[in-house]
């Protein structure tokens, strides 16, 4: 039964405003207040996203057309194309990257016990890269090719409950592999990637924090198979240790022996 508060009003009330507030202050974020805070900010982004807006304008005229409810919908500052513009350029974007995970600590629990579709007690992780194209004329800094702007996001997500614990957005020149210098293992979790991610210096920083990872293989890669161990022919896992080199001169072999499996 509806008492009153707006459908977005109620889905707000769900994030911890105190916590944001702290966010807010470990950057001095309304240090500078000029009638559009950070928390009005975030509503407004919020909104936009909850309802498929396509620009500051579009953002602006749609608000705008709530007048009478914005007050109840938790804005406090006069809602603008030019405010939202400068709250963008001016508000430090670390204020939400520590608040978005704030509300990852919380939702992780909530999805711990969530079936993954395979039997496993532990961690399960997916890393994986998506190219989002930009028009060159209004973002000529994410220069991409010669006609072409784009920025890549790198996504590390937690199969349980499929809830991103690590985002980052780099330029579209940018190569995968890259981004394995930023993400700490975690002991005895399982990483999946692709065969982008193939490189056994950065892999065996893995090996070497007690993790796991399964990546797919490239043809340029030389494998030499040691040793194999007797096993059930019941069962379709084969384990044996290798040692892979690369065809490239300039990357060196595994360091140690690593057991693999196919």
């Amino acid at each position: 039964m509806n008492s009153g508060r707006t459908v977005f009003s109620q889905l707000i009330q769900h994030l911890p405003e105190k916590e944001f507030h702290k966010c807010v202050a470990r950057y001095r974020g309304d240090a500078h207040y000029r009638g559009f805070s950070c928390w009005d900010q975030l509503l407004a982004m919020a909104f936009a996203q909850l309802t498929y807006r396509e620009s500051l304008r579009d953002i602006e005229s749609c608000l705008r057309s709530l007048r009478s409810k914005l007050y109840h919908m938790g804005f406090r500052g006069k809602v603008s194309r030019s405010t939202l513009a400068d709250a963008n350029e001016s508000h430090d974007w670390r204020i939400f990257a520590d608040f978005a995970q704030t509300l990852i600590a919380i939702a992780r629990p909530l999805h711990a016990c969530d079936l993954m579709g395979v039997d496993l007690q532990q961690n399960l992780y997916a890393l994986d890269s998506t190219t989002i194209d930009l028009c060159l004329s209004l973002f000529p800094w994410a220069r991409f090719r010669q006609r072409k702007a784009a920025v890549k996001m790198h996504t590390l997500l937690d199969l349980h409950g499929n809830i991103p614990t690590f985002i980052r957005i780099t330029s579209g020149a940018t190569h995968d592999v890259n981004i394995l210098d930023q993400i700490v293992p975690e002991a005895g979790a399982f990483y999946v990637m692709d065969r982008a991610y193939i490189d056994f210096q950065r892999l065996f920083v893995f090996t070497l924090g007690s993790a796991f990872f399964v990546v797919r293989t490239k043809s340029n890669v030389l494998l030499q198979r040691r040793y194999s161990h007797a096993v059930d022919k019941k069962k379709i896992q084969v384990y044996s240790r290798i040692k892979p080199y690369f065809c490239p001169p300039c990357n060196p072999p595994w360091p140690t022996q690593a057991p693999c499996g196919r």
